[in-house]
């Protein structure tokens, strides 16, 4: 989806991967100091080591812990940025929803649920019920991010569940269930009627827990959209150039015909 932006802009530039050992890091970001080099992209396992060999760390990227893109300026010097947990909101924003003023739910204490609990009360959420497998996982995420709002760590199922689903404005599966198992991060039956069901999962795209929003008929959103925002915000920040959403899903739909909502 980069390089099909790079093309459509008329940007000579290419998006290429570079599979890395933890032992290459160092190099690696030594090679991105050069001027072929506009930015960079990092996936797991490397969103937190990362840091260490940058010169700066944007707030947000900073709060949440982790980078995931970064841009080199002219005179060699990387910048890193957390483009997940923008991505996340303009993806939301997309579904004509908003997080302010209302409590919202994730499932799932890890990296990614960590940038959508920040982006979430970033954007004025009342509150965030953390729910998990795993409860100190979710007390540790509540504890490292709690001066940035209220933040309430809890179990998957139950009375505290339920009554943080019933008053969520946006509720959203952090986990990698629908992806690598079956079954449903959450029940959405307690869920009110103008609710947004968010499911990082996009392959595949249509979950069990999508599934099972929609014929609830609730607002839902899987996965695919934030990869796009996230991915057309790094875009602007290493070319100036915006709007390349639309030629980014377009590229994927292409590569991925299945993605497509309508043939699903």
């Amino acid at each position: 989806m980069q390089n099909a932006a790079f093309a459509a802009n008329g940007v000579d530039a290419v998006y290429e991967l570079r599979p890395i050992e933890s032992s290459e890091i160092e190099s690696f970001f030594a090679e991105a100091r050069s001027p072929e080099f506009l930015g960079f992209g990092v996936t797991a396992p490397y969103k937190q080591l990362a840091m260490r060999h940058l010169d700066v760390i944007e707030p947000g990227a900073s709060a949440i812990g982790a980078v995931n893109n970064g841009v080199r300026q002219d005179d060699g010097a990387l910048i890193g940025f957390n483009t997940d947990a923008s991505g996340f909101l303009s993806a939301v924003e997309a579904m004509g929803k908003s997080a302010a003023g209302r409590p919202a739910v994730v499932v799932g204490a890890g990296g990614a649920a960590r940038a959508v609990v920040w982006a979430l009360l970033d954007a004025g959420a009342e509150s965030v019920f953390v729910s998990n497998r795993t409860i100190e996982r979710a007390r540790d995420l509540a504890e490292s991010l709690s001066s940035h709002g209220e933040i309430v760590p809890g179990p998957l199922t139950g009375p505290e569940m339920a009554r943080a689903m019933g008053s969520a404005s946006i509720a959203v599966n952090a986990t990698t269930v629908g992806m690598t198992t079956d079954g449903l991060a959450f029940d959405v039956r307690p869920l009110g009627e103008d609710a947004l069901v968010f499911d990082l999962v996009y392959v595949p795209p249509d979950t069990p827990l999508v599934r099972a929003a929609t014929a609830r008929g609730l607002a839902v959103c899987n996965g695919l959209e934030m990869l796009i925002r996230q991915g057309e915000i790094a875009f602007e920040r290493w070319t100036g150039i915006g709007s390349t959403a639309d030629i980014m899903r377009d590229a994927l739909y292409e590569w991925d015909p299945q993605l497509r909502p309508e043939e699903n």
